[in-house]
């Protein structure tokens, strides 16, 4: 048998790096803190409905199937997989909204109707996406950010400015409408950050939405992480739920000899952590911890939120599978996340109705509703502030959608800041990890290998590649492979 692998966490990245780590020849048990795996990616069910408690989007299915293929499987081997038509609807007002087909020729239609000659644009940023998605993709996030080297490439150098403009500048170059700069630029919220501060080399998300589609795994996001389980399982893998790590021991020579299990000394070869990485640093000995409290403290964090799962007793008019209500200000909204951090005056907010596709979310008549509007991560957290914003957000949908639907919830369940730190140890209870900035990429984020601790690793969100579930996938990869180069069996 091989080295004996602890790997802290349940989440997208864990589930990948202990597929890999127990194909390898490895002995992996999987530790996570809460009743059911998935980490983030749990779900919620309650009186014949269910929720996805944490991500609702399935972008990049390439990634998903290149994650099977290296085991000899497929994604259809585990859930089945639709691809959503229209991909989703984008409200800007009262009665004014625009519906994203799953077609790119279709998208082209809808751009060139809102305004005269974008289309034309669209098909060349949509172009320089793709290759920028190949290149990024397809190699340079799968690379495990130890050197500034790593971005090198004969593709990457000719795109070298694209590292130093912002997709923002980008779309709006010759884009005019203000609906179509926020469709264009909404994608960047998956990496956490304003388009003002991403790299417009990352317009890749722009090919994800407009090139690749948007998917559903029947039965909700829930159902990859079963199959991932399942997958790790028939690798040999273990897992152990309500299992607290309490302490990551270290001998004399500062290298990982155990883990302190609900109390339990637990002898380990290495230690892989897909938990938050600064909670992971605090089972450490202190001068053991790799970053500062400062250094985290001036990190800029992707969002985090604040959700409400709803059921409804009758279905919802004029929405959409996946529903954006851009109806106010987002550069104001924005600011109130990363400048002045503070809860939103007007806030922006996301809404999922899977139900609309997916029967087996609601009993037949009925509709579950996710609702989420993104916050700066460390804000204030009560009950009382969580209705005030449910209030808000309902009586916009009824505004906008022109319906009643207060009288018609069943119940609800809500899900915010302080739910992030309790459940998951999220550091200042944010919900998608390091926005993915010029100066927070690659090279410049937290390590997948502890320099101070000799076997301890980190995979996750808050390492490379950065936030999102298919790079938490590549995550899991990536420092599977470091630690395989690094160790024998």
């Amino acid at each position: 048998m091989g080295k004996k692998i602890s790997i802290i966490g349940s989440g997208f990245s864990s589930l990948s790096s202990a597929c890999y780590m127990a194909k390898a020849g490895y002995k992996v048990t999987v530790y996570e803190k809460n009743q059911t795996l998935g980490g983030r990616a749990r779900q919620y069910i309650n009186d014949g409905f269910t929720f996805d408690i944490g991500p609702t989007w399935y972008w990049m299915p390439d990634v998903f199937e290149k994650f099977f293929a290296d085991f000899g499987r497929k994604p259809s081997d585990y859930y089945t997989l639709e691809k959503l038509e229209p991909a989703y609807q984008v409200y800007f007002g009262k009665n004014d909204s625009i519906t994203i087909p799953g077609s790119f020729e279709e998208i082209c239609t809808i751009f060139e109707e809102e305004e005269k000659g974008s289309a034309v644009h669209l098909r060349k940023f949509i172009k320089s996406a793709q290759d920028n998605y190949n290149i990024a993709v397809k190699d340079v996030v799968y690379r495990p950010g130890i050197s500034p080297l790593e971005l090198i490439t004969p593709q990457t150098t000719v795109r070298v400015g694209q590292f130093f403009s912002t997709i923002r500048k980008q779309v709006r170059k010759k884009i005019k409408s203000k609906k179509l700069i926020q469709i264009l630029e909404f994608p960047v919220l998956f990496l956490g950050a304003k388009p003002s501060n991403t790299p417009a080399f990352y317009n890749f998300m722009n090919y994800a939405d407009f090139g690749l589609g948007t998917w559903h795994p029947v039965g909700g996001m829930y159902k990859v992480i079963e199959g991932m389980v399942t997958l790790a399982r028939q690798l040999g893998v273990e897992f152990r739920t309500n299992a607290v790590v309490d302490k990551i021991e270290t001998d004399e020579k500062r290298k990982v000899s155990g883990i302190i299990v609900n109390g339990e000394n637990i002898t380990t070869d290495l230690v892989l952590s897909g938990a938050d990485y600064h909670h992971t640093e605090s089972l450490l000995a202190e001068n053991l911890r790799q970053y500062s409290e400062k250094y985290w403290d001036t990190r800029i964090f992707a969002p985090s939120s604040l959700l409400f799962y709803v059921a409804f007793n009758k279905k919802i008019k004029n929405i959409e599978h996946h529903t954006l209500f851009f109806d106010t200000d987002f550069d104001v909204h924005a600011k109130s996340i990363y400048d002045t951090p503070e809860w939103p005056e007007k806030p922006l907010f996301y809404a999922s109705f899977p139900s609309k596709t997916d029967m087996s979310f609601a009993p037949e008549g009925n509709e579950a509703g996710t609702f989420l509007i993104p916050l700066a991560p460390g804000i204030e957290d009560t009950n009382e502030i969580r209705e005030k914003y449910f209030d808000i957000i309902i009586e916009r949908l009824e505004e906008l959608t022109g319906q009643n639907v207060k009288e018609s919830i069943i119940f609800k369940k809500s899900y915010c800041v302080n739910d992030f730190i309790e459940d998951y140890n999220s550091y200042k209870g944010n919900a998608y990890g390091l926005a993915n900035i010029l100066t927070q990429t690659a090279f410049l984020r937290p390590k997948i290998k502890s320099k101070k601790v000799k076997n301890l690793y980190f995979t996750g969100q808050l390492t490379v590649p950065g936030p999102g579930v298919p790079p938490s996938l590549i995550s899991g990869k990536i420092a599977s492979d470091l630690i395989l180069k690094t160790y024998q069996k």
